[in-house]
């Protein structure tokens, strides 16, 4: 039996595609993005997450851990140095403070949590979007989710960094109704420093996915002093505008929701003194984008794609 490794899996998504989704979060992505707002999606393998607002201070943690990373003074400290990983302070925190995210799901399993939500697609044209991380990393996971979709006749798509074999990428093509497609800096060398990986593959399978007729909307999120500047904007809009048959591109503006996990995961945040863009600096890049023609999907406009 097909099994993967998701971290969450989201009703009612309404910013993942068309209509009320199903978004399925897979774990393990290649890229290490600096604004990554779902760290918890960058290891393959699950990982301990500490919620300390959440310690009602029982203190059977410091009691199971074997490896004696977990200390108190003034609350619960834990040496991430030391921690594997291993759940068992997890298995005791009554108040779930302490928890391993990620889980082991089957096809089969995944598909019964999916079909609970047959009536919100029905009524509002929507479907499951499989993201993450990166969905692509677990391949064969995903081949067999997304067979098992269309089997049900359900709407697909794929949230995807594009850093993955064209193989990968074609295997599923057949089986994927929408591709929302990152892409983050145009510049190699920002890009290598940014994500930790170039932009090359990523570049090149967006060309090639278009070529192939796929329904793709580009998605970029909109980082202050990254990639927000006009260089890099007029650089994207040259590129997309030789592509063929782009349902959108958006811009996804860069936010802090995830700050509190990386200090949950034990996880250094880079981002520390960036603010989220204004609404006119977000209006100002999509109007940059605007002159290339592109179809832009704008930020501030009710829409139903």
């Amino acid at each position: 039996m097909t099994t993967g490794t998701v971290f969450d899996i989201k009703r009612y998504a309404i910013h993942d595609g068309p209509g009320i989704r199903t978004a399925i979060f897979f774990k393990g992505c290649p890229l290490s993005c600096w604004w990554c707002h779902n760290p918890e999606g960058q290891a393959i393998q699950p990982q301990l997450i500490f919620r300390s607002n959440r310690c009602k201070a029982s203190k059977a943690c410091l009691e199971v851990c074997p490896k004696g990373a977990i200390t108190w003074l003034d609350g619960s400290i834990t040496d991430w140095e030391l921690c594997d990983d291993c759940g068992k302070c997890a298995e005791v925190c009554y108040a779930g403070a302490r928890e391993m995210v990620g889980r082991e799901i089957s096809v089969n399993q995944l598909m019964n949590e999916i079909q609970r939500d047959l009536p919100f697609y029905e009524q509002s044209g929507g479907g499951v979007t499989f993201t993450g991380g990166e969905p692509l990393l677990q391949r064969e996971f995903l081949m067999a989710c997304l067979q098992a979709c269309k089997l049900e006749g359900l709407h697909t798509a794929v949230d995807t960094s594009g850093y993955a074999s064209w193989e990968g990428l074609t295997a599923i093509f057949p089986m994927v109704d929408l591709f929302l497609y990152d892409l983050k800096l145009m510049n190699d060398s920002k890009h290598q420093e940014y994500t930790s990986v170039s932009n090359a593959l990523i570049l090149s399978n967006l060309k090639k996915l278009t070529q192939a007729k796929a329904r793709i909307i580009v998605r970029i999120p909109l980082i202050p002093g990254m990639n927000d500047d006009e260089e890099n904007l007029k650089r994207a809009g040259s590129f997309l505008a030789n592509l063929e048959c782009l349902e959108g591109i958006e811009l996804m503006p860069y936010h802090e929701i995830g700050l509190a996990k990386y200090k949950g995961l034990g996880m250094k945040y880079k981002m520390g003194g960036i603010k989220p863009p204004s609404r006119d600096q977000i209006e100002q890049a999509e109007e940059t984008l605007a002159c290339y023609h592109l179809p832009i999907i704008k930020q501030f406009i009710k829409r139903n794609l």
